[in-house]
């Protein structure tokens, strides 16, 4: 069986480094090289054809979350096994809908990384102990008869209703006022919305909503 290729990214030299030398003892696995910026995780993945990508969430530049995203489009092959100091259900649930085939909380033992390593470069999918049964409630909900996914997992009930008037064309006053909240209120949900897809504006949260399944802008809607 060859080697397993794997790339690690993370911008904590210090952990990095660390990971490296845990890796360097494992049988099968070749770390090939090491990215601190999600931007340079998806070329190196790409150019050192890397199996498995080690990724952090929380890098400069594109975070781990968009260079998720990116390589399930441009490298499907490559397998992303999250790495990451965060352990809730938003990083978690959004990592997932990125195209994470894996998700471990640091501080796992090296035993445990390198089993993961081989699981996702496999074609499972394999979840650290502290996230694991989040993320079987989230696909047992998911595929339950008759009953969709629900988009945008990270985003509060609220938001959502929120995000739906968005992609259907609704300003803030319409919405404030179909809500029966102030337009503080929304100002505060459409930049919690912005801030939790990860979009700069309003056209970019509209084209991730309608892609999900949400909102049709009606004839009467404003821009």
């Amino acid at each position: 069986m060859n080697a397993i290729n794997v790339l690690i990214a993370d911008d904590h030299p210090v952990f990095r480094h660390g990971l490296r030398a845990a890796l360097a003892d494992a049988h099968g696995i070749t770390v090939v090289g090491e990215a601190t910026t999600g931007d340079a995780a998806v070329a190196q993945a790409m150019a050192l054809c890397a199996d498995v990508v080690l990724m952090d969430l929380n890098m400069p530049g594109m975070n781990g979350i968009d260079a998720t995203r990116e390589l399930a489009d441009l490298a499907p092959r490559v397998a992303v096994l999250v790495l990451t100091m965060f352990d809730n259900d938003e990083s978690l649930f959004t990592a997932m809908r990125a195209g994470a085939r894996g998700y471990l909380v640091k501080g796992a033992e090296q035993e445990q990384i390198t089993r993961a390593i081989e699981a996702v470069a496999s074609g499972e999918v394999v979840f650290g102990a502290g996230v694991a049964s989040r993320a079987l409630a989230y696909f047992a909900t998911a595929g339950a008869p008759g009953r969709a996914a629900r988009p945008f997992p990270e985003l509060t009930n609220r938001e959502i209703e929120v995000l739906q008037l968005i992609a259907e064309g609704f300003n803030n006053t319409d919405i404030a006022r179909r809500l029966h909240l102030s337009d503080k209120t929304i100002r505060n949900n459409v930049s919690n919305i912005f801030t939790k897809l990860r979009v700069e504006d309003r056209a970019q949260a509209i084209v991730r909503a309608r892609r999900a399944g949400l909102g049709e802008p009606p004839a009467h809607a404003q821009p």
